[in-house]
């Protein structure tokens, strides 16, 4: 037997829940229901008749005949006799005599084939032991593109692509040199170091004076701590005090 499973018991589950209502889309209509409405009727009506539609029967004299259904050939009008060619003659008939021509036929073929223009061979070029031939313009042995008047200039879209990769590298060596302004060291005048001197030799002075208002036994950890504490930021400004006093010029980071 499958065993029910019941969701956790919880205040949350006594809450009625509001049902949510899913609405439907709108239904489709075509554009075209009208219309189609309107030719079923039409056809419709056509098709309304107390029986069967009143046609004109066949006569019975008119029945099919034998091959009526074929094609056949249009008739010739007129004489059929004078659209025929003249018969070929004979072996013995004597040919026409008397026709003369002034037409020199040797001398006007001699000047047909002086005056012809020779027919251009189309270069081809064999690419198989059997002979097998292709047009050689369209092999690509054929030198035709350094003819271009273009040819050998860099495309527009290289040149455009050009002209973006340098703006993007210009772009970015200003925002190179903008950050590196914005981290720059900064150079202390004299005055902000002799300010800042004086300052640590006041706060020396300070913790000097803590120091030799401290009690001549340091029985105590807090003593001891509170000693070593005054001890150890006294060398720190006594060494920054130094440094201030040996060097002029110093650079602070942004």
């Amino acid at each position: 037997m499958t065993e029910v499973v019941h969701p956790p018991e919880s205040v949350y589950n006594l809450i009625p829940k509001e049902e949510v209502k899913v609405e439907k889309p709108p239904r489709y209509m075509s554009k075209f229901r009208t219309t189609v409405v309107q030719e079923k009727k039409s056809n419709k009506d056509l098709m309304r008749t107390m029986g069967p539609a009143k046609a004109e029967m066949p006569s019975p004299e008119k029945y099919l005949r034998k091959h009526s259904k074929e094609p056949k050939l249009p008739e010739m009008a007129g004489n059929t006799h004078t659209l025929r060619k003249p018969d070929v003659p004979k072996r013995m008939d004597n040919p026409t005599m008397g026709i003369h021509t002034t037409k020199n036929f040797v001398k006007t073929n001699a000047l047909a084939n002086v005056m012809a223009v020779p027919k251009k061979v189309q270069p081809t070029s064999a690419d198989t032991k059997n002979g097998d031939k292709q047009v050689l313009e369209n092999s690509g042995l054929v030198p035709k593109y350094i003819k271009r008047k273009d040819f050998g200039e860099i495309p527009e879209y290289l040149q455009q692509r050009k002209e973006d990769a340098l703006r993007a590298q210009e772009e970015y060596d200003n925002y190179v040199k903008e950050q590196l302004q914005q981290r720059a060291m900064k150079q202390l005048s004299d005055a902000e170091r002799q300010a800042i001197l004086e300052g640590l030799k006041k706060n020396w002075e300070e913790l000097h004076r803590q120091y030799q208002g401290l009690s001549v036994v340091t029985d105590t950890i807090s003593k001891k701590s509170h000693k070593q504490r005054l001890d150890f930021e006294m060398k720190q400004l006594e060494s920054d005090i130094n440094l201030f006093e040996r060097f002029k010029t110093f650079y602070v980071a942004n």
